[in-house]
């Protein structure tokens, strides 16, 4: 706890500068995500700051910004929408201690994957994997967003509350039912009492609840993926319903976060969007949009009454189940982050302690009922380029976001739900993985199967049911790929052959000669997602490398995830202006990585050697004169 706690103060004005870039991009995603959910925009704010600073104290990527993540609220909100059908309630906040009560222990339950040493495993994921899922995700809050940027509000569509009158009565009986079974009534044979109780209550139901039940039935109707798809043609069909102010304002806010930083990156794309048209609709457009309206100003209260919940054996099933989907999402999600970060950084995180500092964070949230989160992409790129470098430009970012919050809470109840929507969706289109989705027809067909499965399951069934289906279906068609090499015998070397840093049989005569300058990297195999892990690890050992020659003689096959590794590894050993060339490319490798231009966009071919003897003879000149520097810009020459 001592190492965790001890601060770097080497960095401070970079870390300043970049811990308060990462809490400006923070603020307008924070509110947007909160607003996103039954609990409000002011959620967010409270889950960013608090997981901001706890996970950036505790955590083990020093770069790392967390807060609420586009994952997060996606299963938050299905966790609020459960909770209030599981408890038996109609509004967020009888459900509150439900709902708190699983955010907290999905916390509790990320810090156990920490302690038990589980973060290390992220790098199993197969990358079809991780593509189809946040592709999903980009597909959910698109959709998602639809009916806030047309203005749409199913709560007043008549017809539809017209239809739900039935149905809400008889959730109003239901739920008399319930009160009844809770006070005892209901247990054993009813007596006429208690049979006139029931008839008493039915017949108190007046036609304005029943309405109120109506309006929140279509509220829920059309929530989510497949209820705004099963709803999109209410609105056109009734165009009355639509806001055409709140359409434009939606469709000007993805322009300027999307035109915005072309002219500049200076002032964060989605701040301007929201300190643009908020005054614009202010003034102009006065009660003609929807607002967040008014929130609460100062610091939250302390929520400690749902401590209560888990003494409700009938409830804590429920709650286990909820909480371990987002530990498990807010894990993936934040470790993910991490991989990015250090490969911006060139430094290497502490998966294991990074859970435990995401735990911490998302416990603390819940304590002030704030979003659960994890480690932001975005955010956590922007710090680093703004010179962050230790977990003091974390902190600052979410004490911004605290200064934020005791300052300015009166004027964030004026920003328009079009802006909040339009924010999202820009959100959405930049979380979607293009690059994967475009050689879906050049990568192997399993994996374009996995990507799109994890896609589609993703959007329209479950987040964890479409990762653990996933990693299911990638391990079935890996034992295939596995049994059909074996089965034809195209790696025929022994087992006791596969050591990446001992030397094969034909390097011995010549390690003496390539010294410390030329590194030889051994695969023997299918090529992993993880290895990028591997090469950082070799540079920072190894700074006078100068020439990294990858031997493919025995990888007969290569999947999405090793290209795009080995695609990872290759920038960043050009970069660090390191040659890079391959000895040994079987047909399958090669092609693969022709058609997402490796090869001859990042190596040239003439660096690609049909053995490792045709390479050593390339290399020898250069060896003899000590001229392995001119190598690497004879390669930043090449076409």
């Amino acid at each position: 706890m001592h190492n965790i706690l001890k601060f770097d103060f080497s960095n401070i004005k970079g870390d300043f500068f970049g811990g308060l870039t990462a809490g400006i991009v923070a603020l307008p995603l924070a509110l947007a995500f909160g607003a996103q959910t039954p609990l409000g925009a002011m959620a967010g704010l409270y889950g960013a700051i608090v997981i901001g600073i706890l996970a950036a104290l505790f955590g083990g990527t020093p770069t790392q910004i967390s807060g609420p993540t586009a994952p997060m609220t996606v299963v938050s909100t299905a966790v609020i929408s459960s909770a209030i059908l599981e408890a038996g309630v109609s509004t967020v906040e009888e459900a509150l201690p439900f709902i708190l009560a699983t955010f907290f222990l999905a916390g509790l339950i990320e810090a156990v994957f920490g302690i038990l040493r589980l973060g290390r495993y992220i790098r199993y994921i197969p990358y079809p994997v991780v593509s189809g899922f946040m592709s999903g995700i980009g597909v959910i809050i698109i959709i998602t967003q639809l009916f806030p940027a047309l203005g749409y509000n199913p709560s007043a569509d008549e017809v539809l509350v017209e239809q739900l009158m039935p149905h809400a009565e008889e959730q109003i009986l239901e739920g008399i039912l319930r009160q009844e079974e809770s006070e005892g009534l209901l247990s054993g044979v009813m007596s006429k009492e208690d049979l006139d109780e029931t008839s008493r209550r039915a017949q108190a139901i007046t036609p304005q609840e029943i309405r109120a039940e109506a309006k929140r039935l279509a509220a829920r109707e059309a929530s989510g993926t497949v209820g705004t798809i099963n709803n999109l043609h209410r609105p056109f069909s009734n165009p009355g319903l639509i806001n055409g102010f709140n359409l434009g304002l939606t469709l000007l806010t993805i322009i300027i976060i999307f035109g915005f930083k072309r002219i500049t990156t200076t002032v964060p794309s989605s701040l301007a969007a929201l300190l643009v048209l908020t005054p614009l609709a202010c003034f102009l457009l006065p009660g003609q949009v929807p607002v967040i309206g008014a929130v609460e100003s100062g610091l939250p209260p302390i929520h400690l009454g749902f401590f209560s919940v888990y003494a409700d054996m009938g409830m804590l099933g429920t709650i286990l189940q909820f909480a371990i989907t987002l530990a498990a999402l807010g894990a993936l999600d934040s470790l993910l982050t991490s991989v990015v970060a250090d490969n911006i950084t060139k430094t290497k995180h502490d998966s294991d302690q990074e859970l435990i500092g995401q735990g911490l964070g998302n416990m603390g949230a819940a304590l002030f009922a704030g979003l659960p989160g994890a480690g932001a992409t975005m955010r956590t790129v922007i710090n680093a380029q703004s010179g962050g470098k230790t977990k003091i430009s974390g902190a600052i970012a979410g004490l911004f976001l605290l200064a934020v919050l005791l300052g300015l809470g009166p004027v964030v109840a004026y920003i328009p739900n079009a802006v909040l929507a339009g924010i999202l969706i820009a959100v959405g289109i930049g979380i979607i993985d293009y690059k994967g989705l475009r050689h879906l027809r050049s990568v192997p067909r399993s994996d374009a199967l996995i990507m799109v499965s994890v896609l589609l399951l993703t959007v329209f069934v479950d987040l964890l049911v479409a990762v653990a289906a996933g990693m299911i279906l990638a391990a079935l068609l890996f034992m295939k790929k596995i049994a059909d090499v074996v089965e034809h015998k195209m790696n025929s070397a022994p087992l006791h052959a596969f050591a990446p840093e001992v030397p094969w049989n034909d390097e011995a005569p010549h390690i003496g000669k390539l010294g410390d300058s030329v590194y030889i990297r051994h695969f023997d195999g299918p090529i992993f997602f993880g290895f990028v892990d591997r090469f950082q690890e070799i540079m920072q050992a190894l700074p006078g490398i100068r020439v990294v020659v990858m031997r493919m003689e025995r990888v007969p096959y290569m999947d999405q995830s090793g290209l795009y590794a080995m695609d990872d590894a290759i920038r960043s050993l050009r970069e660090e202006g390191i040659v890079v060339a391959f000895s040994g490319l079987q047909d399958q490798p090669l092609l693969m990585l022709e058609r997402i231009n490796v090869i001859p966009g990042l190596i040239n071919e003439s660096y690609i050697f049909k053995d490792f003897e045709s390479c050593l003879c390339w290399l020898k000149p250069y060896l003899e004169q000590e001229k392995l520097g001119d190598l690497a810009e004879e390669q930043d020459r090449q076409p």
